[in-house]
């Protein structure tokens, strides 16, 4: 009966000091505090398990220039601000981020090698924690496919779609 007692008050003492410790003030929520112990561990696990079981596997649309071109001027008016473009810095909103964000289109960062349904998954509906948005009110899936595609590709792209990404940003809305 000891044992039981003990294992439960045990089992009930870690998230009740894990509670405390969070009403404290103590806890790192700043973008510039160090990650909480596990946190990059839990987060990454928990999100790699979802995309195993939700990540499209296959592609509805084809990986031509008109969709590299399409994913590229949605990728500049939508994505650029957190993700880079080529040859360029990062930007100060990305400089601010915690996660920062990848630049994706710098060679150690690219996403070349996930999947496109993958890419297709995180832009769809974000990522928690990490101020990745879903985008899946404001851009439609085709819109969404082009701009995966465009990063599964980002290594070899054409030099017309690499121009369109460094083109000056439209003034309308990437989802007409």
């Amino acid at each position: 009966m000891r044992f039981v007692s003990g294992l439960i008050v045990g089992v009930a003492l870690v998230p009740t000091a894990f509670y405390l410790y969070m009403l404290s003030g103590d806890a790192p929520v700043a973008t510039s505090a160090p990650p909480m112990p596990m946190e990059g561990v839990l987060a990454t696990r928990a999100l790699h398990a979802k995309l195993r079981q939700e990540a499209p596997k296959t592609v509805p649309i084809p990986a031509d220039d008109a969709a590299l071109l399409a994913g590229a001027r949605v990728y500049r008016d939508d994505c650029a601000v957190c993700h880079g473009l080529p040859h360029q810095p990062a930007t100060a909103v990305s400089k601010g981020m915690y996660p920062r964000p990848p630049q994706l289109f710098q060679a150690d960062e690219m996403v070349t090698d996930d999947p496109a349904g993958v890419t297709f998954w995180k832009a769809k509906y974000g990522i928690r924690l990490s101020g990745m948005p879903g985008f899946q009110a404001s851009l439609s899936d085709e819109q969404l496919w082009q701009v995966s595609l465009l990063l599964a590709g980002a290594d070899k792209l054409p030099a017309s779609v690499q121009q369109a990404l460094t083109a000056p940003p439209s003034t309308g809305d990437s989802s007409k």
